[in-house]
């Protein structure tokens, strides 16, 4: 399990398999004393012990979304909730798992990846009692 949360983490501070959004390349949303970081990959690239620890199908179609809420230097529990839009405005609800370990708290939400093509990404975080939202657009690809 160690191996999932350095993969996580890796994954949510910057290194992805899939094309950086230019406009915030630091994948990560400021909001006070909270940091959320954010970042998407193909679920093909976990490796297939670490996608069945967290129960996630590896597979060239399948994204994943990757949330970890910060505050100061200390991962927090939060509600995690969002959407994913195509650009004819066809939405699918992301639905949340939240993987903790160790004092790493990560949440993931699979989505589909049928083409390549952009979708914009709608994220709500709440934690401390404050809500907290972003949206981000993101050229996706199926894997190879």
């Amino acid at each position: 399990m160690r191996r999932l949360a350095v993969f996580l983490l890796t994954a949510c501070l910057g290194v992805s398999a899939m094309a950086a959004d230019a406009i915030d390349s630091k994948r990560q949303k400021e909001f006070g004393d909270i940091t959320v970081h954010y970042n998407t990959f193909t679920s093909s690239f976990l490796q297939p012990d670490t996608a069945q620890a967290v129960g996630v199908v590896r597979s060239k179609n399948k994204g994943l979304i990757n949330v970890t809420v910060i505050k100061g230097v200390t991962p927090v529990a939060a509600q995690v909730t969002g959407t994913i839009k195509d650009l004819s405005g066809r939405s699918e609800i992301l639905t949340f798992k939240q993987i903790t370990e160790k004092g790493a708290i990560y949440y993931l939400a699979p989505y589909n990846v049928p083409q390549q093509e952009v979708r914009v990404f709608t994220i709500n975080v709440e934690t401390g009692g404050k809500a907290h939202g972003f949206q981000f657009n993101q050229e996706l690809f199926p894997a190879d």
